[in-house]
C-alpha cells in the first residue's frame, strides 16, 4: 500500500491514500483545506493511475473543508472517473456536506448512504450515534 502524509510541521490535519487490489482509499481527518495542497497532486495521479477501479473517499474524520479541499475532492473524482473508475464518497458531516454540495463536489460522487462512520459526537447524515 502506498501512502502519501501530511509532513513537515506538526498538524492536527492528516490527508492518507493508498491503493489495494483496484481501490484507492484516500481518507481525511482534520481539515481539508489549502493546508493540505502539496498532497493533492499525489492523491489525485493515485487515482488516474493503471488498475484503479474505484476511488472512495472516507471523509468520517473531517471536521472542516474549505474551497481548495473542495476542488481536491472534484479533482480527484473527475480523474478516477476519466480512467473509468467510480468515485464513492462516504462520512461527511452535515457542515462538511453542506459545503461540498454548494460547490458542486457531491455531484461528482457517487453518494454511500448505507455508510455508518464510528460513533462520533458531532452526528451527520452518515455519521452513526454516540449512544
Amino acid at each position: 500500500m502506498h501512502r502519501v502524509r501530511s509532513g513537515g510541521l506538526p498538524s492536527l490535519s492528516v490527508i492518507e491514500g493508498g491503493v489495494t487490489g483496484t481501490t484507492l482509499s484516500v481518507r481525511a481527518d482534520g481539515d481539508l483545506d489549502l493546508a493540505e495542497r502539496a498532497r493533492f497532486p499525489e492523491l489525485t495521479a493515485l487515482a488516474g493511475g493503471p488498475g484503479v477501479d474505484e476511488v472512495v473517499v472516507d471523509l468520517c474524520s473531517v471536521a472542516f473543508v474549505d474551497s481548495a479541499g473542495a476542488a481536491f475532492l472534484i479533482a480527484l473524482a473527475e480523474t478516477a472517473k476519466r480512467s473509468g473508475a467510480r468515485a464513492v464518497l462516504r462520512g461527511a458531516d452535515e457542515r462538511v456536506g453542506f459545503v461540498l454540495e454548494l460547490c458542486g463536489a457531491l455531484d461528482c460522487y457517487e453518494v454511500d448512504v448505507e455508510h455508518r462512520c464510528a460513533p462520533s459526537s458531532s452526528p451527520g447524515p452518515w455519521r452513526s450515534p454516540t449512544t
